[in-house]
């Protein structure tokens, strides 16, 4: 009988014990799911994850390659020239959180790419990042657009870009193996495919920076047949809110239709738009930005304050405002606050109102239904618009629910007089109507949006009358401004 030596057991050995360390490192990688981390609860606003990245997310290679490769999509150089907000010595813009999945880092969208903005007090002063106010300058739509248009060009292919990230040295040999054979095509029809169930976005007019059309995209991702819904749904365009002080807000109805009164249901309904779904939201990461939001409060207004013209200017909002919106920006004690007054009394703009139907009503309660106790039930649909507190007010430009109205002062004033056509996303304080200035067509190479209001969705009409304050004198209306400063 032969026997085996001992150098063939000990290759043998060798090559287990390679096998089960190569196949432990394996199992590691391909169930790795670690996101960055913050300490400071601001930070963790601006870059933690919701979870999105665990399905949505994009290769942090690929998300550094496209700017450069694509970069005749983009209105001007990198993501910045679509509102994205970058800081000092951070890797990606305010907004962008960064997650290890199954050993590719990926990034993607969190609360702060709507709910973080930037002001300027003139045009050669610094940019002040101010989290909670809206991301006025952030144009998510041409984001979704770039992507869409990257994914049709013929260099978006896996070549071209593993080429690019080997070039960069911005990814592992696996990781660049994976892209070659897999991801990279994988993501374009993936790309394809949204565009094609987003086309309900040619069909209405732009939504420009600082707006989004709340309830469509859900409409896509809930499946409704976008081709076949009635005119009157097509567009819901409107801003994007401020998110100050919500433990104030506990009970008061949310959304700008006043849909919903759990602050717990909103959250994780806005999730949807940073790609976290059901299964890959992360709950303890979102309960963390939700704590946050509880108690962060805006910064007060940071120049001069007319005190002459206050107090006269708190005696007319008393009369006039205080009702709907609250005694102050800090105290929101009020009979209507949080109270949704009907279209047919504010008069404003009724697209957005129009696009949320019983359907997506029904649809939206049925969300989370494999999960009993978040399951959502707070959903409703209403026929106006809530009236909300003023927190943060200077802030908020531009003015009404779709944003049509660029300044406090010019609110005050009867529908024909307010601006028929202003620019947006410009971060520069009018300091005297309060608001952003909204003549500044281009500044730097940097193209402005041209807003237009007699476009479908963008009507600046309504919130007139005497009890709205239009019909004040000129004397009168400066002195409500001025109070309103100090919100």
């Amino acid at each position: 009988m032969k026997h085996e030596t001992p150098q063939p057991r000990r290759r043998r050995r060798i090559l287990f014990i390679v096998l089960l360390v190569l196949g432990i490192i394996l199992a590691l990688r391909f169930t790795r799911d670690q996101p960055v981390t913050y300490e400071s609860a601001e930070e963790h606003f601006k870059y933690g994850s919701t979870g999105g990245e665990r399905d949505a997310g994009i290769p942090v290679a690929l998300w550094n390659v496209l700017p450069d490769l694509f970069a005749k999509y983009l209105p001007g150089p990198g993501y910045a020239s679509l509102g994205f907000i970058y800081e000092t010595n951070r890797p990606f813009p305010v907004g962008v959180s960064q997650r290890n999945v199954q050993g590719v880092d990926r990034v993607f969208l969190n609360c702060a790419v709507c709910h973080a903005g930037t002001v300027r007090d003139t045009p050669q002063s610094p940019r002040r990042v101010i989290v909670g106010m809206p991301a006025h300058g952030m144009n998510l739509q041409a984001f979704e657009r770039f992507l869409f248009a990257c994914a049709r060009d013929e260099d978006f292919n896996s070549t071209r870009l593993v080429d690019e990230i080997a070039q960069r040295k911005s990814d592992d040999w696996l990781n660049r193996l994976l892209f070659r054979y897999v991801a990279v095509d994988l993501a374009r029809q993936r790309l394809i495919t949204l565009a094609q169930r987003f086309s309900f976005m040619d069909r209405e007019p732009d939504a420009g920076p600082g707006r989004v059309d709340t309830f469509n995209s859900p409409k896509v991702l809930m499946n409704f047949r976008m081709e076949k819904l009635p005119p009157e749904e097509w567009v819901g365009n409107c801003d994007l809110p401020s998110i100050w002080s919500q433990n104030k807000r506990e009970g008061m109805w949310l959304h700008w239709d006043g849909n919903n009164n759990s602050l717990e249901e909103r959250n994780r309904s806005a999730a949807f738009g940073t790609g976290a779904m059901p299964p890959t939201l992360d709950r303890a990461s979102l309960k963390r930005m939700k704590e946050f939001t509880l108690t962060n409060t805006p910064p007060h207004w940071p120049y001069e304050v007319d005190l002459a013209k206050t107090g006269p200017g708190e005696k007319i909002y008393a009369e006039y405002c205080a009702r709907c919106h609250g005694r102050n920006g800090r105290d929101f004690a009020g009979e209507l606050v949080g109270q949704v007054t009907p279209i047919e009394k504010i008069k404003t703009d009724r697209h957005r109102l129009d696009s949320y139907t019983e359907d997506v009503c029904a649809n939206q309660n049925l969300l989370y239904a494999a999960y009993p106790d978040e399951r959502f039930s707070h959903f409703r649909k209403t026929h106006g618009y809530a009236n909300q507190p003023l927190d943060g007010l200077w802030l908020r430009a531009p003015y009404l629910h779709n944003g049509s109205v660029p300044t406090l002062r010019e609110l005050l004033e009867p529908a024909e007089r307010r601006p028929a056509v202003f620019y947006r996303g410009y971060d520069v304080m009018d300091r005297a109507r309060v608001g952003f200035i909204a003549d500044v067509a281009e500044e730097n190479g940097r193209k402005y949006f041209k807003f237009d209001t007699r476009l479908p969705g963008n009507g600046n009409a309504g919130h007139e009358g005497r009890e709205y304050g239009t019909e004040l004198s000129a004397v009168e209306k400066d002195a409500l401004v001025e109070y309103l400063k100090t919100f």
